[in-house]
């Protein structure tokens, strides 16, 4: 399956499965491919203090991926300097995180690309405050969705919820990213082949290699 240019939503089944790694590998197959490409991660937990102010590791890796240069203020408009859930980060830093305001700087922004992948925070109900979500902002951002599957016992149950709580938005999923977490994880093919038929598609990506 191609991923067609236009503006897409990275979700993950949960923290840590590899929604970088993957984004990143996006951006590089259409770096190669010749289109422009331009990585964003809104909202990130977790920062250094630099020179140049606080940054996030993942945000910075999507900015070497993108073939597009821009300011490291619109790559990640929300810089959180204490790694834990963004509603806690966000509390400790004084910062109110608006979802509308953010999703329309972000849409802005993307329109200087071919293809533009968003990276989320987390898992698609990651907490931004008390109220809203990282599904929340997905559903103002408006964009079909890629789902990193991070594969390892208990996938297949995070694997549907999240697939089915992202079309109960109203977004459609574009895709899914089979990521292997272990090497030694014996169950991968029949994991693989169990999702392919409940997502309705087979994986754009798998252990390291895209169907594009």
């Amino acid at each position: 399956m191609k991923i067609a240019r236009g503006m897409y939503f990275v979700a993950g089944t949960d923290t840590g499965v590899g929604k970088t790694w993957w984004t990143s590998t996006l951006l590089r197959e259409a770096n190669m491919a010749g289109i422009r490409s331009l990585g964003l991660k809104p909202v990130a937990a977790g920062a250094a203090r630099t020179a140049q102010g606080w940054r996030n590791d993942d945000a910075l890796k999507l900015q070497a991926a993108s073939s597009l240069a821009i300011p490291y203020a619109a790559l990640n408009p929300v810089c959180l300097p204490l790694a834990t859930s963004p509603h806690l980060a966000a509390r400790s830093a004084g910062i109110a995180i608006d979802v509308y305001a953010l999703a329309n700087s972000v849409r802005a922004t993307a329109l200087q690309a071919e293809l533009a992948l968003v990276e989320g925070a987390g898992g698609w109900l990651t907490p931004l405050d008390e109220q809203q979500t990282m599904a929340d902002f997905a559903r103002q951002l408006a964009a079909p969705v890629i789902l990193v599957v991070g594969l390892r016992l208990g996938c297949l149950n995070h694997a549907q919820l999240t697939a089915n709580a992202i079309r109960d938005s109203g977004l459609p999923l574009a895709g899914w990213i089979a990521n292997e977490l272990a090497r030694d994880h014996g169950d991968r093919s029949a994991q693989i082949e169990f999702l392919t038929r409940k997502l309705g598609q087979p994986p754009l990506g798998q252990g390291g290699r895209l169907a594009l």
